[in-house]
């Protein structure tokens, strides 16, 4: 039970890594430095001046990038399997004082695997934008991102257990209707 809240942290701001992996990254180093969230030991380094600027610089980068259409989709191929790593070192952050092999192995299941469902799914909303409107919309898409990736940080920041829940509910949801519609595929005759 003691671990729950840490757990429902870690799921928050991986599902915010997904949407932009550098947002929580300098939200984390920054409330770590103001006393308002603990670290791992071996997290620490986050807190520090030039971490906190790397993040600063990297994060004005990516949220530009997003905006700019079909570099976006670009960006995309190197950013869906960073958001696989960034996940899992914000569960592995998240989660502290635990055995260091549940500790990883739930970072990279449940951190890793979040952050990786919100980014595909993100990632196939843009490519589908761009083939239907052209990449005409993609600016309007990365700000909604951009707004869910600070709204899930900020809120996993300061009530993690609701943002967890949250984030554990649409997940579900959105695995549900996958398979509800992979099935329904399945079935349809195909065409040759």
């Amino acid at each position: 039970m003691e671990y729950i809240p840490g757990i429902l942290l870690g799921i928050g701001l991986s599902a915010a890594v997904g949407f932009r992996i550098f947002i929580p990254f300098l939200f984390m180093g920054l409330a770590g430095k103001m006393g308002l969230m603990g670290l791992t030991e071996g997290m620490a380094w986050m807190t520090t001046t030039p971490a906190l600027l790397a993040f600063g610089t990297a994060t004005a980068l990516e949220v530009a990038a997003y905006f700019i259409p079909w570099f976006d989709n670009l960006l995309d191929g190197i950013t869906t399997p960073a958001a696989f790593v960034g996940g899992t070192i914000m569960m592995s952050s998240a989660v502290i004082e635990m055995d260091p092999l549940l500790q990883w192995s739930l970072a990279i299941i449940a951190g890793g695997g979040t952050a990786g469902i919100i980014k595909g799914g993100s990632a196939t909303t843009r490519l589908a934008s761009t083939g239907t409107t052209g990449g005409l919309a993609n600016p309007l898409i990365a700000g909604f991102e951009t707004f869910f990736a600070i709204f899930l940080t900020v809120f996993s920041l300061f009530i993690p257990i609701l943002t967890g829940v949250l984030v554990l509910f649409v997940l579900f949801y959105a695995i549900k209707r996958l398979i509800k519609w992979r099935a329904r595929k399945s079935k349809l005759p195909s065409k040759r």
